[in-house]
């Protein structure tokens, strides 16, 4: 059985990540989201849950992770994210590889892997090609501060804990700009055609 063609995406805050994850499945890809795995399993009853019941008690509740806890707790200990990495990061590597097993086993023949540390965490080791959407930054700047709660020292404390979008861009096999949505979608077309081409 042959594994399909993995595309792993990616981007910083505001450059239209998960618009262009949307229009990959509107033409028929799946899509693989590392944040909505990470959700699953600090839901009720979710795999990472004893763990993080291990270390930090405080942020178990009702068998789930409360999130806001488990932050103050990273804010406090700054030794914190590099355990939770160390439970979690596991569990969210096994998800990903039983998605791409059930791809495969459908025959697809490219899958999205949407990792938004794609590049910090070395996960393009193990891709196929890296896709880095990017804009302006006033385009950015513009479209974050939209962001219900968001603040001009919220965005910069992000963009300060992200690798530079250049730094991105440069290490990228694919990129597209999200200025427009017409745009966006037709260099999405563009790239399936040219993957699935390359890859026939």
């Amino acid at each position: 059985m042959s594994r399909p063609f993995l595309l792993g995406l990616t981007g910083s805050i505001g450059m239209g990540k998960s618009t262009t994850a949307a229009m990959f499945m509107a033409e028929g890809v799946p899509v693989w989201d590392a944040d909505a795995t990470v959700h699953r399993l600090y839901a009720q009853g979710g795999a990472a849950v004893p763990a993080i019941a291990v270390l930090c008690p405080d942020a178990a509740v009702d068998g789930a992770v409360d999130r806001n806890r488990l932050k103050r707790w990273i804010g406090a200990n700054p030794s914190a994210l590099k355990q939770i990495e160390a439970a979690v990061h596991p569990l969210v590597s096994a998800h990903r590889a039983g998605f791409i097993l059930a791809e495969s086993a459908l025959h697809q023949s490219i899958v999205i892997l949407d990792i938004p540390l794609l590049f910090e965490t070395g996960a393009e080791a193990a891709l196929d090609a890296t896709l880095v959407v990017t804009a302006p930054e006033a385009v950015q700047r513009t479209r974050v501060l939209t962001r219900p709660g968001m603040t001009e020292a919220h965005f910069q404390a992000i963009v300060s804990r992200q690798m530079p979008d250049a730094d991105k861009r440069a290490r990228a096999t694919y990129v597209i700009e999200t200025v427009t949505l017409e745009d966006t979608r037709a260099a999405v077309r563009r790239l399936l055609r040219e993957v699935t081409k390359s890859d026939a």
